[in-house]
């Protein structure tokens, strides 16, 4: 009998691993290494990418006020992610992140901020994605790392690609006025920008 680890399955055991909506305990906790310490004041570019609600320019989506996520990438329930993915830090949780995000939208909304999710998956993988959990908002397709570019956002190997670390950030009048990072535990993540919104209110 092989003993049942917290975290490192090996991949063959795939029900911790590929359960999506599951934060095992014990996870390795992100550390800030300034890679984001120079996004507060940066302008959003005028980059147009596609969604799972169609093309979304961000200049525009942050014109007024906005709320970006940005992540690794989603799993599918049973398919295993990566090997090893529960060792790097800040990489497991996108599911649940994205889901807080969801389920907070209508207090964003109330505050004034559009929202958006961003990852490096291709748009199927985002519209599938968007569609199995109800997110009205736009899940961003950015297989390119096209907003990693424009802004110099943080990044991280795993599984032969190369990912978005996890952050989020509000944007004022095109500008970007607080950013979150790093992210953890991250379904906590958008409690947070909704609470830092409410104090700003």
């Amino acid at each position: 009998m092989v003993a049942r680890p917290a975290r490192r399955a090996p991949p063959s055991d795939s029900t911790l691993s590929s359960d999506p909506y599951a934060l095992p305990e014990g996870l390795p906790v992100p550390e800030d290494d300034g890679a984001a310490d120079h996004l507060p004041g940066a302008e959003v570019p005028s980059l147009v990418l596609e969604s799972s609600v169609g093309p979304v320019d961000l200049a525009s989506l942050c014109a007024v006020r906005a709320a970006v996520y940005v992540y690794p990438r989603t799993g599918r329930p049973g398919v295993p992610m990566p090997a090893g993915w529960d060792e790097i830090p800040g990489a497991r949780g996108c599911t649940p992140q994205s889901c807080g995000f969801r389920d907070h939208a209508a207090e964003l909304a109330a505050l004034g901020a559009k929202l958006a999710g961003v990852s490096v998956q291709t748009l199927d993988d985002q519209v599938e994605f968007a569609e199995r959990n109800h997110i009205g908002y736009p899940v961003i397709a950015d297989p390119e790392l096209r907003l990693r570019d424009a802004l110099g956002l943080p990044t991280f190997a795993a599984g032969g690609e190369e990912l978005y670390k996890r952050l989020a950030f509000v944007a004022e009048r095109g500008r970007i006025e607080k950013v979150f990072y790093p992210v953890f535990p991250p379904d906590r993540n958008a409690a947070d920008v909704v609470a830092w919104l409410t104090a700003r209110a």
